[in-house]
């Protein structure tokens, strides 16, 4: 039987690594305050010790100063030293009964003694015969020597004590640093990797959705709240495409109503000429001219036709079907656009274009004819009232095997667009017509349809002097041969 392995979540993640590092903090900040507090227990004693040393001397020197002239105000002075001495030693050993120099402690106490009562014996000599009084001032010079060797010994160690010490502590900082650098780096990288860049791509993304290109976040198996994230982020990708398609689905059912009153009069030519066409043939029937009712039939054909035409246009493009590229020559769908809107162009204004009838494109013609229809429609709304011309070119713009792409202008002399409106054209329901006389929607559907296409879109314009939409499409890969 396996066990579930339950990964743990980013929270989780900086909690535990937060924890190492309090503990890590805590071992060696509390090490350090120990050794602080170590030294300046040690300082304290180095100059205890280094006073207990400095007393020797002084009992020393009266030491040397009796045995030189046997004066008694020495010989006191070398007692009241020799007892000043014992005093201090027994005040170290309260405070140093579990350092290192305790035992060197003992051996300065013993012979201290020894030292006392040699300097006794001296002192007695010295009051008798004179010359029975030399082994005993040797021994006591031995002893007063030994006692300041010990007395310095002691002090040397302590000051080796209190520099190893300092190194040790230096190193525990150094190693503090190390570790404060290590989990410095460490939580830098793991909040650039796990918090800031993947907020940087939902930062980049939500830009992009904002244009209009719906394409979803890659989402990493991190089995944390970023993963979550990402996969939340692509549901509402997949939320807010479809809803766009129903706000391209309903604004094009909105064009449709635009569209329709000229459709309808569009029909009514081919109509009223098939209708005048039955009428003379009703009129001229029997009377045996073949030829004429042959001509008379194929007009009424041909305007069938053309009727036909004119409905299939308008239900394509009502049709709702899946984004789907196929090659499409641009020039057939720029001709099928100027027929849907040809109804709705005043006299005052022409449309004109220049595109090549071999310039073939990877295109949906569908949304592609949508994204003509829009820009038509704002450049008539943009001329209206006064006269003026609306102009598709296209032309291959060659720069090499992988950069090529063909660029389409879509030109009017309107009024042109505000400069501090151009950056937000392409927004969402940003509009500068009155309310109610636009959605905003338009433009930004432009955009996502031709992002979709793998192209760009931009404008140009100023006011007064009309507006450019330049878009750049990939051409079309030649079709390989079997």
């Amino acid at each position: 039987m396996t066990r579930k392995i339950f990964p743990l979540s980013i929270s989780q993640k900086i909690i535990i690594a937060s924890a190492v590092g309090l503990i890590a903090a805590l071992l060696i900040g509390g090490t350090s305050y120990e050794y602080l507090r170590s030294l300046r227990t040690k300082q304290t004693l180095v100059e205890s010790v280094d006073d207990l040393s400095n007393t020797i001397l002084e009992l020393r020197r009266y030491e040397k100063n009796y045995l030189l002239y046997s004066a008694q105000e020495d010989l006191s002075e070398n007692r009241r030293y020799a007892q000043q001495a014992r005093d201090m030693l027994a005040s170290i050993r309260k405070t140093s009964a579990r350092l290192k120099i305790g035992k060197e402690l003992g051996r300065l106490g013993d012979r201290l003694i020894e030292y006392n009562e040699i300097m006794d014996q001296v002192a007695f000599c010295a009051a008798g015969t004179a010359d029975t009084c030399g082994p005993f001032e040797d021994r006591l010079r031995e002893s007063g020597k030994e006692l300041v060797d010990i007395s310095q010994n002691m002090v040397r160690m302590e000051r080796e004590l209190i520099l190893k010490s300092l190194i040790t502590l230096e190193n525990n900082l150094i190693i503090f640093l190390v570790i404060a650098m290590f989990m410095g780096g460490f939580f830098i990288f793991f909040v650039a990797a796990k918090i800031v860049r993947p907020l940087r791509v939902v930062e980049k993304t939500t830009v992009r959705i904002a244009q209009g290109d719906f394409k979803p976040l890659p989402v990493t198996k991190s089995y944390d709240e970023t993963q979550r994230v990402m996969e939340a982020f692509n549901r509402m990708i997949t939320e807010l495409e479809r809803r766009q398609e129903q706000l391209v689905q309903v604004k094009k059912l909105t064009s449709i109503g635009i569209l329709a009153a000229g459709i309808a009069h569009q029909l009514n030519n081919p109509l009223n000429n098939i209708s005048t066409s039955l009428q003379i043939l009703s009129e001229e029937f029997g009377q045996g001219h073949s030829e004429f009712f042959r001509q008379m039939l194929t007009n009424c054909g041909q305007e069938i036709i053309r009727a036909r035409e004119i409905v299939k246009g308008l239900l394509e493009f009502s049709r709702e079907k899946e984004f789907a590229l196929s090659i499409w020559k641009l020039r057939e769908v720029v001709d099928r656009s100027f027929r849907l809107i040809s109804s709705q162009v005043p006299s005052n204004i022409e449309l004109a274009s220049d595109v090549p009838p071999d310039l073939e494109l990877n295109l949906d013609g569908q949304r592609m004819q949508e994204v003509f229809l829009n820009l038509l429609m704002n450049a008539i709304q943009a001329i209206e009232p006064m006269p003026g011309q609306i102009k598709i070119t296209a032309e291959k713009v060659i720069v090499d095997n992988r950069n090529s792409f063909a660029r389409v202008v879509v030109a009017d002399t309107g009024k042109g667009i505000d400069p501090k409106d151009l950056g937000r054209i392409f927004d969402p329901f940003f509009t500068t017509k009155e309310v109610g006389s636009g959605t905003g929607l338009g433009l930004s559907i432009v955009y996502g349809i031709i992002k979709k296409h793998n192209g760009s879109i931009s404008v140009e314009s100023q006011p007064g002097a009309g507006t450019r939409f330049v878009i750049r499409l990939p051409l079309a890969l030649p079709q390989k041969g079997p």
